[in-house]
């Protein structure tokens, strides 16, 4: 018993063992399609639902992909191979499945300004060999960079020209001539990626333009204004110079340290404003609002007793009738008058009154 008991053991361990080191060989009814460029590995042979019911649901595929990765990578150490530092590498075919992309592709990049004026004046880009003949070291360097041909950064002495200052620092006046070259063109770069892109740039000022917007003269007028140390506060006006615009208020903001009884203060009075429930009521702006609308009321309806014509409140009118001799009437101003001769009112020898206007007498006054 104890014998048998160690043969099944021993059988046991070795096939445990074999299971887990499985032979590279695996024998299938459809031979695999591949594409080693992509590694890619197509089975075409049936699943029978049998053996995948019979067997449990991950086992049966962690052994299908097994066995299919095994076939994949049989296929690859066909191809041929080489040593690259101690370690040996397949040189894969070029891929035969198409795949799709995961973005889309890339736009084609828009070209700068120097691009299209060369395109327009049809001037062809010739390439430039790097290495270049140097007269002075009698050698071939390169044409860009470190130790590149004709660098004159390297010369210890410099000549001052004729019309420049002899006292000038040439070598510092070199340097911010390289410096400022440098800039320029990354400003350049920066302004064609912000071109490409569409994005709009900030001003520079005021553009070269035939007729300059009054818009755009007032804002450079201010912002060299407010460019001084003190921010245009004891600059001169022009003559008739209106006032700037849009220029904003400075902020002020309360001490952190020090005594904080001024802000409690505010910080309480808000609470008590929301917290209460009656809105708070000024009574001298509600009066004041009220008698304004009562004599907007009072001139409205006194208004509309008159008539149209004249002013709010007063009986004057033109009169009735026409100029002529006798009569009640006239024209004139006043309310019982006008011009005439003779009757009531009326600018002439009899009568009563005169030419009125509002209760006022004017002229030679008649007989009472």
């Amino acid at each position: 018993m104890a014998a048998c008991s160690v043969e099944a053991l021993l059988a046991k361990a070795e096939q445990e063992e074999a299971e887990k080191l499985k032979s590279i060989s695996v024998q299938k009814e459809l031979e695999l399609e591949f594409d080693i460029g992509n590694l890619l590995a197509i089975d075409k042979n049936r699943i029978e639902s049998r053996d995948f019911r019979e067997q449990k649901k991950e086992d049966f595929l962690r052994s299908l992909a097994r066995d299919n990765t095994q076939l994949l990578i049989n296929e690859i150490w066909k191809q041929p191979t080489e040593r690259v530092e101690e370690a040996i590498v397949t040189k894969l075919p070029d891929p035969v499945t198409a795949l799709p992309r995961e973005k889309p592709p890339p736009k084609p990049r828009a070209p700068t300004k120097w691009e299209e004026f060369a395109k327009l004046k049809g001037i062809q880009k010739k390439k430039k060999t790097n290495l270049v003949w140097d007269e002075t070291a009698k050698d071939w360097r390169r044409r860009w960079g470190y130790q590149r041909a004709k660098d004159n950064t390297k010369e210890w002495l410099i000549e001052v020209p004729v019309t420049a200052d002899p006292n000038e620092d040439q070598f510092a006046k070199r340097t911010a001539a390289k410096k400022e070259r440098v800039a320029k063109n990354e400003f350049n770069r920066l302004k064609n990626i912000a071109r490409a892109q569409k994005v709009k740039l900030p001003g520079e000022g005021l553009v070269p333009r035939a007729q300059q917007p009054k818009e755009d003269l007032a804002r450079a007028v201010s912002v060299a204004r407010t460019s001084t140390a003190s921010m245009g506060r004891f600059q001169d006006r022009l003559p008739k110079e209106k006032p700037p615009r849009n220029t904003g208020k400075k902020r002020k903001f309360e001490p952190n340290i020090g005594d904080f009884s001024s802000e409690k203060k505010k910080q309480l009075e808000m609470l008590r404003l929301m917290g209460s429930k009656t809105p708070k009521l000024d009574i001298n702006k509600a009066v004041a609002k009220q008698i304004r609308e009562e004599n907007r009321e009072e001139a409205v309806a006194k208004y509309k007793k008159g008539g149209k014509k004249g002013r709010p409140g007063s009986m004057s009118g033109k009169g009735k009738g026409g100029k002529g001799k006798g009569g009640q009437g006239g024209k004139g101003k006043g309310s019982m008058g006008g011009k005439g001769k003779g009757g009531q009112g009326g600018k002439g020898r009899g009568g009563q009154g005169g030419k009125a206007g509002g209760g006022k007498r004017r002229g030679k006054p008649g007989q009472q």
